[in-house]
């Protein structure tokens, strides 16, 4: 069997409001506490962004037993045939799948679990067409890479696994790259010339611009964080249409543009 990549659009996303103690979250940057009143105006013009690309949002209430929990991506990777729950490589935030389960079932009906000793956060995982690259990070342990490996290649995938344990300058996979469409991927300058993206068209982003990196391809727009204009042009050269959103709050906290939904 062979997964066949039709350009299907995106229908639906979840996302979670942050909590009021957003700013106790994981951080591994060193920009400061982030303002929750700013958090939350961004947070909206994303929910805003989403629904202009089309989507239909489910809005989940916030969670201050978890204060990483706006993050929704972490907790599980998504298909077209069924919903992975991750297992999340930061013990505080294992909590969050369960929180996402009954959500999950609503539109899915085939499920799969990571399982110890595999850990897996869904910030690792860049679904390109009908490939996966999965990142082996800090929070993702080559069990739980391979345990989706697995998943994926029953339902016709093809992946590769790209480690990143060795980078200190990313938390996970995602945040140095993306996948915007046939063969273009967004890649961070030191990861730019890994041999695992052989055969995609790299549009570079200079190590000023690392947070860029992390864009959105949502049906006819690219969701990029505001204020990275070499990303932008380079986008807007190849022919993409742009939605720039304010990010500051949640870079604050390792966050970016792609982990504030799941995206279906």
């Amino acid at each position: 069997m062979t997964a066949k990549f039709n350009n299907a659009m995106f229908k639906n996303a979840i996302v979670r409001h942050p909590p009021t103690n957003f700013a106790e979250g994981l951080t591994s940057a060193a920009l400061g506490r982030p303002d929750f009143a700013k958090a939350m105006l961004q947070h909206a013009a994303y929910c805003d962004a989403l629904k202009r690309c089309g989507l239909q949002l489910t809005v989940l209430e916030a969670d201050p037993q978890h204060p990483d929990s706006s993050f929704v991506e972490d907790a599980a990777v998504l298909t077209r045939a069924s919903a992975v729950l991750a297992r999340p490589g930061a013990e505080s935030r294992l909590g969050e799948v369960s929180g996402l389960r009954e959500t999950l079932r609503q539109f899915f009906k085939s499920f799969h679990e990571i399982t110890a000793p595999g850990t897996l956060d869904g910030g690792d995982i860049c679904e390109a067409g009908n490939h996966f690259f999965i990142g082996v990070s800090r929070r993702t342990n080559d069990s739980g890479a391979r345990q989706l490996a697995a998943i994926l290649e029953r339902e016709g995938y093809s992946t590769s696994l790209v480690d990143i344990r060795g980078m200190k300058s990313i938390l996970h996979l995602k945040s140095g790259i993306a996948w915007v469409g046939e063969k273009d991927l967004v890649v961070m300058e030191e990861m730019a010339g890994r041999e695992e993206f052989h055969g995609f068209k790299i549009i570079k982003v200079s190590s000023r611009e690392t947070y860029a990196a992390n864009c959105v391809r949502v049906n006819d727009h690219v969701l990029i964080p505001a204020g990275f204009s070499d990303v932008a042009a380079s986008l807007q050269r190849l022919g993409y249409s742009l939605l720039p959103l304010e990010m500051s709050e949640f870079e604050k906290m390792d966050g970016g543009l792609s982990c504030l939904s799941l995206r279906f």
